[in-house]
């Protein structure tokens, strides 16, 4: 999410107090999600050489069938009994725009598998929401499940990624671990946190995402990861969340690192928590 829609979207919200209700959603869902079909910079090209995986489903939000498109990118070792993760990525960017982070998450040892919310990319058009990216995530993972049962599943989550991560997370119980980066405790707090965050919009935002009041579910240990330099969402927000959890957890502050760039930044850091908080080599 860059920074200027949000601001941009809470004064639109702010003014809007005569809207009716479905349109005033509408327009949080399209400035919180931006979907679109495109990737950043050159980073289609990274996604070269991915395999395209589709799933079929009957929505219980919509009621209607709804595909979700993929990327499958197996891990170069063990890559039939090592470990496997679904990568929510965050908002604006389709699929193909993380295809840098999912090979840095190969080099990490893992086989990934990242999907579209539905609105993104490939996966069936229309306007997300946050009820539907939940289930998008959750029809995600019990792919997984069918596929790799058999191996350790992991779930990780940039930025908005995040949020949905932990949702998931809160509602599952066979997952490894969870992994979210660059992540806030929820919506309100990240508008509370920006220049206008005086204004008392809290009331009117639809689409909260308030991973801070389910983190503590989480049945797994969770990694949280945030740059120092990180502009977008204040790194105070990812350790009031990681404050939240109740279970095995490690903070990681990445020095240097941006809202963008904590991963390439942090790589070896990354590889290093992964070994000593999940004892993944």
């Amino acid at each position: 999410m860059k920074r200027r829609y949000l601001i941009a979207s809470l004064v639109a919200v702010a003014t809007a107090l005569n809207m009716g209700c479905a349109t005033l959603d509408e327009r949080q869902r399209a400035w919180i999600f931006q979907p679109s079909d495109s990737s950043w910079g050159a980073s289609a090209s990274a996604a070269e050489g991915m395999e395209d995986i589709w799933i079929d489903f009957r929505s219980e939000v919509t009621g209607e069938d709804a595909r979700l498109h993929g990327l499958w990118l197996p891990a170069r070792r063990n890559a039939d009994k090592g470990p496997v993760m679904l990568y929510l990525h965050g908002a604006r960017w389709n699929v193909t725009g993380s295809a840098p982070r999912i090979r840095r998450m190969q080099e990490l040892g893992f086989s990934v598998l990242a999907i579209d919310y539905r609105g993104f990319g490939k996966s069936t058009k229309g306007l997300p929401s946050e009820d539907m990216a939940y289930e998008d995530a959750r029809t995600a993972w019990k792919w997984l499940a069918a596929q790799h049962g058999h191996r350790e599943r992991f779930v990780f989550g940039h930025s908005l990624g995040g949020a949905i991560a932990i949702d998931l997370a809160s509602r599952v119980e066979d997952e490894r671990g969870v992994i979210v980066e660059g992540t806030f405790t929820s919506i309100p707090d990240v508008a509370s946190s920006m220049k206008f965050g005086w204004l008392p919009i809290s009331p009117l935002i639809t689409q909260r995402f308030e991973a801070v009041k389910k983190v503590d579910k989480l049945r797994s240990p969770l990694l949280v990861v945030h740059g120092e330099n990180d502009t977008l969402i204040p790194s105070d927000l990812g350790r009031r969340l990681y404050d939240a959890a109740t279970g095995p957890k490690h903070f990681m502050l990445v020095e240097g690192g941006s809202h963008f760039s904590t991963m390439a930044v942090g790589l070896p850091r990354y590889r290093q928590a992964l070994k000593d908080f999940f004892s993944l080599n």
